[in-house]
């Protein structure tokens, strides 16, 4: 009994050696080695209120606007207005209580199937093509995807990510730009300040089902195992970036769908670009494009995958280059 039992332990323990070993030869070969930063050259060009094309300029820049905010959206005609109409009104008093600060929205329409662009364009009309341009993707990105093009794009100081959901109050964007104040010192004028739903937590564990619950946990243990330490929150849609490190980060950035904010903070820490982590007002708003249990079951295989192959030399942190 004693025998048979050793050999089934034996067989176990060499069943896993082989299924890890295949793991990360998958996550090796699976993973392309370039960071994707090309642009098909249709992408190159925003409209003006009058319809005049211009070319979008180069994160590698220098900043001629204190704030970019880049709004991923896919299939967002509906939710899209409700987010603009609160984030315009807050930076037009903005700039009118302060005549220096200067801004602009970059609405990135990740290849939508609905009238995403059209409704992004009327906040072009409306305010004009200095303040709000529409990047319309060809094909789907995916939000990691379309936030990198959107940033690559933009011309601000300061770089603001923030969802087409409007689930932040975009008002709170004082508080992660305090945040970011707040990091002493900033290398090279590089730090990232994020927002974060982590005071929310016991709230939210408590209207989700024990399955629900068991992911969400599960999905944290993960990106603290795997990739990020110390940010308890790596998820929440709302990260303030100063130019420096967006161009430090997004040039290393893989991952295209929805782990991409656990690469980007890897790759802070990899960099050792100080982070600040502040509490943000956060509702839940219905139509969300993720799927709770298939979404996070992708997530983790993602992580898994992102520290395999920064492991295993399949992808390198890269030193940052023009899109093509």
């Amino acid at each position: 009994m004693d025998c048979g039992l050793c050999e089934l332990i034996q067989c176990l323990a060499a069943l896993a050696i082989v299924i890890l070993i295949l793991v990360v030869l998958i996550a090796h070969f699976t993973g392309s080695g370039m960071v994707n930063l090309r642009r098909h050259e249709k992408e190159k060009y925003f409209l003006t209120e009058v319809g005049e094309k211009k070319e979008f300029p180069s994160l590698h820049d220098p900043h001629s606007r204190e704030l970019s905010v880049v709004v991923p959206s896919y299939n967002e005609e509906l939710r899209l207005p409700v987010m603009m109409e609160e984030a315009m009104e807050y930076l037009e008093k903005r700039q009118k209580q302060q005549p220096s600060f200067t801004y602009e929205v970059i609405v990135v329409d990740d290849g939508s199937k609905d009238k995403t662009t059209e409704v992004a364009s009327t906040y072009t009309k409306k305010y004009g093509a200095d303040k709000v341009r529409v990047l319309t993707l060809v094909q789907n990105r995916g939000k990691g995807g379309a936030v990198r093009m959107g940033t690559m794009s933009s011309r601000g100081k300061l770089i603001l990510m923030a969802d087409a959901d409007g689930a932040t109050k975009f008002a709170d964007i004082e508080k992660v730009e305090a945040g970011l104040e707040n990091i002493n010192p900033k290398p090279e004028n590089m730090a990232i300040s994020c927002g974060s739903r982590a005071h929310l937590e016991k709230e939210s564990v408590a209207q989700r089902s024990v399955f629900r619950t068991f992911l969400m946990y599960g999905f944290h243990f993960l990106v603290w195992f795997f990739c990020v330490k110390g940010i308890r929150d790596t998820q929440c849609g709302f990260k303030l970036f100063t130019r420096e490190a967006a161009l430090k980060t997004f040039s290393s950035l893989h991952v295209e769908r929805w782990a991409f904010d656990v690469e980007l903070l890897y790759i802070t820490q990899c960099f050792k670009i100080p982070i600040a982590e502040v509490a943000v007002n956060w509702t839940e708003i219905e139509g969300s494009k993720l799927v709770p249990v298939w979404s996070w079951l992708q997530m983790g295989r993602d992580l898994v995958f992102i520290r395999l192959r920064y492991i295993t030399g399949a992808w390198k942190l890269e030193s940052p280059r023009k899109a093509d």
